[in-house]
């Protein structure tokens, strides 16, 4: 089993905490809309041994009438990176050990008029120690209310602990979440953050306050938006927007990349995949 220290343990505690609380609304959500759909947890473990290699997870996924796919999940684990992909990571230099725990959270919905989102953040330990993350939505017929409302409150949580934060993580998260071979974007954007090292305590007090603005705000524009009536040409839009979705994770999305190069549960790590998609 991994040693974890006191900044460690908290920051997982708190990933689980936030987890929990999160997959409790979305679930009252579906009680609103009619449905007995809960999540279905997962758990998976690596290898342990005496070099601090192992830890693992747990996967949550639910599938409903709101819901139609969305995975809500938790990592902490310990290894050593290999080969020339250590050269990639932050603070890695010439010592190949890592730590990292987080939550990853990506739900496709039933209706097309209710926004895509994706929601991570993320704690890592190399010869540096730093936290990364962000939230972004994405609409296949978006409406201006919603892209608005959502950057609102993460402008909130920014400005809160930075002046500057706000307009370095948006233009941050509009570089990243863009698709080169198709010229557009993925989604509405958000905010995105890395390398956030320095002060521990207030670098999770940021992390924190993403999260809270997280569930603060994503439930009530799926409330909003959830008893919208759709036709087929809707649906077939967001289905053609789900394949550009795809592309982008796995084509170019460092999240699944990290996972996949560093032995973590491939299903959990394939969870933001939409459960239909079309590529017409």
């Amino acid at each position: 089993m991994i040693q974890l220290d006191s900044q460690q343990t908290k920051a997982r505690n708190w990933f689980e905490s936030l987890r929990d609380r999160i997959c409790t609304e979305f679930e009252t959500i579906e009680r609103e809309a009619g449905s007995d759909a809960s999540f279905r947890y997962s758990p998976w473990n690596r290898d342990d041994d005496a070099e601090g290699n192992g830890g693992g997870g747990v996967q949550g996924l639910m599938k409903g009438r709101v819901f139609e796919k969305v995975g809500v999940n938790v990592s902490t684990v310990g290894g050593e990176f290999s080969g020339e992909f250590s050269k990639t990571i932050h603070g890695a230099g010439d010592d190949p050990r890592f730590f990292a725990t987080g939550i990853s959270l990506v739900a496709h919905m039933a209706n097309p008029h209710v926004p895509a989102v994706h929601m991570n953040t993320r704690f890592l330990v190399t010869q540096k120690r730093w936290f990364g993350g962000g939230a972004d939505l994405n609409p296949p017929l978006p409406y201006d209310e919603d892209t608005s409302d959502f950057h609102a409150r993460l402008k909130l949580a920014c400005d809160a602990h930075d002046a500057g934060h706000y307009e370095r993580f948006k233009k941050w998260a509009e570089d990243y979440f863009w698709i080169p071979h198709r010229g557009v974007h993925r989604g509405v954007g958000g905010i995105f953050y890395d390398h956030l090292e320095g002060d521990f305590d207030s670098n999770f007090a940021f992390t924190q306050a993403v999260g809270e603005a997280f569930l603060d705000i994503y439930p009530k524009i799926v409330r909003r938006r959830m008893d919208t009536p759709f036709n087929e040409a809707d649906r077939a839009s967001q289905l053609n927007w789900r394949g550009r979705y795809a592309e982008f994770n796995l084509v170019y999305d460092r999240g699944t990349l990290f996972g996949l190069k560093t032995g973590g549960n491939i299903d959990a790590i394939l969870m933001s995949l939409p459960p239909l998609a079309t590529w017409d």
